[in-house]
């Protein structure tokens, strides 16, 4: 592992393949922020359904070259990881919401 052409070759791995992750990942962004904002517009609310829609819709319509099968499951596999990501922060802004309740302050008494 420490021979120069080891080196070479991870260098060269990483400065090819670190563009055509980022414009995999761009592209996931694009299609799903797409998705988001046009379900919000036709539904005309935000809520975590948008998030979870446009994450089944992007897994579908990016794996869609591979046929309907492959389609099919992505879009499955999209919305269950966006769920899981929305029931999370769901849970986490229920959690907190009990410390920014108001409380009603006490009088001393004056003995």
């Amino acid at each position: 592992y420490n021979s120069d052409a080891y080196k070479e070759a991870v260098v060269s791995t990483q400065s090819t393949g670190a563009p055509v992750y980022g414009g995999n990942f761009g592209v996931w962004g694009l299609t799903f922020s797409a998705c988001d904002c046009t379900l919000i517009y036709l539904r005309n609310k935000e809520d975590p359904w948008n998030s979870i829609t446009s994450g089944a819709i992007t897994g579908g319509i990016l794996s869609i070259r591979h046929g309907p099968t492959a389609a099919a499951t992505s879009a499955l596999i999209g919305g269950f990881i966006l769920a899981m990501i929305e029931g999370v922060t769901v849970l986490i802004t229920r959690y907190n919401s009990d410390a920014y309740k108001p409380v009603m302050p006490t009088v001393p008494d004056m003995v």
